[in-house]
């Protein structure tokens, strides 16, 4: 865990930046928001896989095996 550290926003052309203390290893891409309160939140991102085509494709034409019988009726899908 990394102890509280102040940083202080620095500008930089028409953006403003937020230092990453050295203590904190990022090892991703994020996704930024801020919260009602003013919390600034960076959110590691993660690939959605109903999105990801191939994960798509490696699962198009599998179908699991239902509890009540041995394939769905066809009208499921």
């Amino acid at each position: 865990m990394v102890k509280n550290k102040d940083i202080k926003l620095k500008k930089f052309g028409h953006s403003t930046i937020l230092a990453v203390p050295t203590s904190i290893k990022p090892d991703n891409d994020y996704n930024v928001f801020q919260g009602r309160d003013g919390a600034i939140v960076y959110v590691p991102k993660h690939s959605n896989p109903f999105k990801d085509e191939e994960i798509i494709e490696k699962y198009r034409n599998h179908y699991q095996r239902e509890e009540i019988g041995e394939h769905l009726l066809g009208k499921e899908l």
